[in-house]
This record gives C-alpha cells, sequence and structure tokens, in this order.
C-alpha cells in the first residue's frame, strides 16, 4: 500500500491498462501534450508516445465518435471530458451508438470505451460547469457508470472499466483529484456493481456515492457524538446497481437517508428509495429520506452556491428527522 492522491491513482491505473493492453489508448483534449487538464495523464505521454496518448479538437461529439468506431472496430480507447459537462455535447454518441451497439447487432459487436472525467460542482464555475451528470447516463440501458469517491477507488474501478466489454462512464469528484488515501501498489480491480461500506452502524443508513461519501462520513461522525451509530454506504457503481447491499444496509438499520451532489428530482436517490419501498418496506420504521443540490441551476455567487449544495448540516437535520420524527 503507498498513500497517493487521487488523481495519482487514475494516472496508475490508466498507465497499468495501456502497458498491459495494447488496444488500450487515451484521447481527449490537453491530455497528451499538457498532461491532462487535471493532470490525471501526467507522463504518459512521454512513456507511451504519441499513438496511446491522444490530443483532439475541441470537439466532444467528433472524439466521442472516434472513440466508439475505434471501440466497434475492436480496439478498447479511454475518453477523456474535459468535464463531464461537456460531454452533452457528445450524448449522441453514448446514447444512441455505444449504448445501444451490442445490443441491435444481437450480440455481434461489443463496444469497450470508456468515458471519464470530472463530474459535478467545484467552486464557483458556474450553472453550466456544475452539474452531477450521474443520471443522465445511468437512465441508458448499456452504459455502465461508477463514482470513485476514494483513490483506491479511483484505481480500481478506472481498471475494471477499461477491461469491461461494456461502454463505462467513470465520474471523477473534481474536487477529489487531490484528496489523498491508501492504493495498493500494482494490479488492483474493483469488480464494478459492488457498494462498499465505508463505515459500519446499526441505527441509520446513510446511502450515497462520489463525493457526497466524505460528507456522509462527516455526518456519521457528528452523529456519534449524539449517540447514534450510522452506516455508510457507497454505491460506488450506479449502474449496474448493488441491490443487496442496500437491502442489507437498511433491513440492519431500519431507517435510510440518501445523499447525493445532484438535483433530487429524478435523481439517484429517487431510484433508491423506490427499491428501498418495494423490496425491504416491512423493514422501515421511518420514510427515506433524500438530501441533494437545490432544484435550480447552480449560481455563481460563492454565499448562494453554499446554500444550494448538499451539506453536513442538512444530512445531520435530514437523520434527526428519520430518527425522531
Amino acid at each position: 500500500m503507498a498513500e497517493i492522491t487521487y488523481r495519482e491513482a487514475l494516472n496508475q491505473a490508466l498507465a497499468g491498462e495501456i502497458e498491459r493492453d495494447d488496444r488500450v489508448f487515451l484521447m481527449g483534449e490537453e491530455v497528451a501534450e499538457y498532461d491532462g487538464a487535471y493532470k490525471v495523464s501526467k507522463g504518459l505521454l512521454e512513456r507511451f508516445g504519441p499513438r496511446r496518448i491522444v490530443d483532439t479538437p475541441i470537439s466532444e461529439l467528433g472524439f466521442a465518435g472516434l472513440g466508439v468506431g475505434a471501440a466497434m472496430a475492436g480496439l478498447r480507447p479511454v475518453i477523456e471530458f474535459m468535464t463531464f459537462n461537456f460531454s452533452f455535447l457528445a450524448l449522441d454518441q453514448v446514447i444512441n451508438s455505444a449504448a445501444k451497439t451490442h445490443y441491435m447487432s444481437n450480440g455481434q459487436i461489443s463496444c469497450p470505451i470508456v468515458f471519464r472525467g470530472p463530474n459535478g460542482a467545484a467552486l464557483q464555475l458556474g450553472a453550466q460547469h456544475s452539474q452531477a451528470c450521474e443520471v443522465f447516463y445511468a437512465h441508458a440501458p448499456g452504459v455502465k457508470v461508477v463514482t470513485p469517491s476514494t483513490p483506491a477507488d479511483a484505481k480500481g474501478l478506472l481498471a475494471a472499466a477499461i477491461r469491461d466489454n461494456d461502454p463505462v462512464a467513470v465520474m471523477e469528484g473534481e474536487l477529489l483529484y487531490n484528496m489523498k488515501g491508501e492504493v495498493p501498489e500494482g494490479e488492483y480491480i474493483i469488480p464494478l456493481g459492488k457498494a462498499d461500506v465505508k463505515k459500519e452502524g446499526k441505527d441509520i443508513s446513510i446511502i450515497t456515492h462520489g463525493k457526497m461519501v466524505h460528507i456522509a462520513l462527516q455526518a456519521a461522525a457528528k452523529l456519534e457524538k449524539d449517540g447514534i451509530d450510522a452506516e455508510v454506504v457507497d454505491l460506488r457503481s450506479i449502474r449496474p446497481l448493488d441491490v443487496e447491499a442496500i437491502l442489507a444496509s437498511v433491513r440492519k438499520t431500519n431507517r435510510a437517508v440518501y445523499v447525493e451532489e445532484g438535483w433530487p428530482l429524478f435523481g439517484v436517490g429517487s431510484q433508491v428509495a423506490a427499491l428501498i419501498q418495494e423490496e425491504a418496506f416491512d423493514h422501515l420504521d421511518a420514510p427515506v429520506l433524500r438530501v441533494g443540490q437545490a432544484d435550480i441551476p447552480m449560481p455563481y455567487a460563492k454565499n448562494l452556491e453554499q446554500l444550494t449544495k448538499p451539506n453536513l448540516d442538512r444530512v445531520v437535520k435530514a437523520c434527526h428527522r428519520v430518527l425522531y420524527r
């Protein structure tokens, strides 16, 4: 184990898979000469050369489509979006081409492609650069979606995504790139579709994904001071969803709060709440509550941005409502 940053963990996964499989290559804006907008691809051009680390024009639809074609032809491209907000320009290639190729070819053609990059809000980037995009992707059958919350998860999930034979969106937390954590050295794979209990507990389940895991852990620490033992479940994969992990936690604690960075309307929390109601209703002692971003475009003003985002206080209050209603 070594303590490295989230971006270094992603870099290790990319380097390991490019070295292991000569079909893997990275393509996107500024990934080569500039070492990546967030320095995730630092040193890879020098190590692997311009045929494996490819700079592109500013055209998400264009280079995403090029990647889809390459995947259909037998390569395994990794497409970096400078931010997933820009990936909306490429959704036709992702949803209408990559996601449906295997199904519409009756299993004759696979599309092993990874779309990766920062997702969600950072600090004062405005409405068009601060969106949590996972629901747009997870809604479509044929695309897998993962949201690593720690450096170890970032390495293990990205490596697994590159090896997967289906399209996978790896949505990285923009504010997590500098975060450090213990990461296994060498080859490391985390199977897609497996949640992780980041903290065991018995009184309430705080279920979440992505960088909201860290808000959930802070909330659990604060609740502990009040004698409340909260469990924190990190989904890690939005599609496929680890149904058994969710239900096992709720059957143990009998209460649940879902925390997500995105808008609550039609969000991941809506799906999880419906699942719990359908499959574990008799185990619930209170309704499932959800905490998400305010239902508005992200403001630029710092004070308004802070009011809009999910935060520690809102999560703790939601837990108290579920426990003491």
